[in-house]
């Protein structure tokens, strides 16, 4: 017994370790690190207490005799002051969301807020999330499935939708936000991601669409672009009926999903991914891509052992590099940056394992030299890849960041509507 509590012992305090240094260049062990602490670093104290109870159990069955239970337990107490030394890291967004807004929008930006938008917002988030931070659904919020956006009966072709189960007071039409599944282009659905993030902007009157797209091996680029492009084509269409201002719509998603949304936004109009609705204006009225993929070349190198091009390759291109490199640069939002593009918000953790933070910079390094509109960037510090998934206090944190970002974007969009001349930065 003392032997297996002083192993149980070292993998808690590898656990807790990989939440401040995050595996990011070692191969295989890029997955294992990220799964290994992805909830460690957004649920520290859930964890301590889950191990709590299982040491007072083996404590009890006489697992601290000898030295090796002694040594354990020890250890066990140092991996618990490393846990709780996780809160002050979360506790740091704060400061670095309200940078990236001031900067890219004002520090005054709420102060600007129409009447309208300034009563949605006081609308607070869920309570109680931080207990049960897999609880999503909240009592204000209707949630519509499998809406078909490509009457085909494909299920990846069906979106849901959120939306407050009572108009709010002066959001009508209401706002829309296009959610964009992420899963490396081969896995996931509309149903996995961004719920709290949702959740809460349907809860202040905004129509949340999340949408399904077809999947590699079997799709190929761009096929899931284009899926998405007529999810869009759907909601220009007939958001409206839902409630939906089919003229404000911001698109955001995470991982894949930051690749397409941005991508979505940067080739707005573009005739090549509108097949048979090339005259639809399909441009957003901005973007919030989280912890997106940027750039399908590598040009910079940021991705280790070409693991990113590998799967490209032979999965979602279907290409090779070499020999199909403008391919690969139209499938790069990093490469589709233009001045026009509309005002974006980009979020990435600074210990995410599966998408490198330094392309994330290089994006909005290239963003902020050309596009004549306002380019937020938070580098979230001690979150890894997915971290607002579930409710966590670092999500809480970030997902009110973003809403404060749209809700700016949707005041100026108001005033505009209104014959006002609202400033932005």
């Amino acid at each position: 017994m003392p032997t297996f509590f002083l192993c149980l012992a070292v993998f808690g305090a590898l656990l807790t370790a990989n939440a401040y240094i995050a595996q990011r260049r070692t191969g295989p062990l890029v997955i294992v690190g990220f799964f290994a602490g992805w909830l460690v670093s957004e649920l520290p104290l859930h964890v301590l207490a889950i191990q709590a109870v299982g040491t007072l159990i083996l404590v009890a069955a006489g697992a601290v005799e000898g030295w090796q239970g002694q040594v354990g337990l020890a250890l066990t107490f140092a991996s618990w002051g490393g846990l709780l030394g996780l809160l002050p890291i979360a506790a740091q967004s704060r400061n670095v969301v309200a940078a990236a807004l001031n900067h890219a929008i004002g520090s005054d930006y709420r102060d600007r807020w129409s009447p309208e938008v300034t009563r949605a917002m006081d609308t607070p988030m869920h309570r109680g999330r931080h207990l049960r931070p897999f609880k999503m659904l909240r009592p204000d919020v209707e949630v519509i499935r499998d809406v078909p956006y490509i009457d085909d009966g494909n299920p990846k072709h069906r979106v849901d939708i959120y939306r407050p189960r009572n108009p709010v007071p002066g959001m009508t039409p209401a706002p829309v936000l296009l959610q964009i599944h992420g899963g490396g282009w081969i896995i996931g659905n509309k149903r996995e991601q961004a719920l709290p993030l949702m959740n809460l902007l349907a809860a202040r009157g905004w129509v949340c669409v999340t949408t399904n797209y077809r999947l590699s091996p079997k799709a190929t680029f761009p096929e899931h672009l284009l899926d998405v492009k007529q999810a869009l084509r759907w909601i220009k269409e007939h958001i409206h009926e839902y409630g939906g201002d089919p003229d404000f719509v911001i698109a955001t998603g995470g991982s894949a999903g930051g690749h397409l949304s941005s991508l979505l936004t940067l080739t707005a109009n573009d005739p090549e991914y509108q097949p048979g609705f090339e005259s639809l204006d399909t441009s957003l009225a901005g973007c919030v891509p989280i912890y997106g993929v940027y750039d399908f070349t590598n040009e910079y190198g940021f991705h280790p052992e070409n693991g990113l091009i590998e799967i490209l390759e032979k999965r979602v291109l279907k290409k090779s590099l070499a020999n199909d490199r403008d391919d690969f640069l139209r499938a790069s939002p990093m490469h589709r940056i233009h001045s026009d593009a509309p005002p974006m918000y980009v979020v990435h953790g600074d210990q995410d394992g599966l998408a490198p933070v330094e392309e994330a910079r290089k994006f909005v390094e290239l963003l902020r030299a050309s596009s004549k509109s306002p380019v937020a960037y938070a580098e979230i510090p001690g979150a890894q890849h997915a971290f607002e998934i579930f409710h966590s206090p670092r999500c809480s944190t970030v997902i009110e960041s973003i809403s404060e970002f749209v809700a700016t974007l949707h005041s100026e969009h108001l005033q505009r509507r209104q014959g006002g001349a609202p400033t932005v930065p």
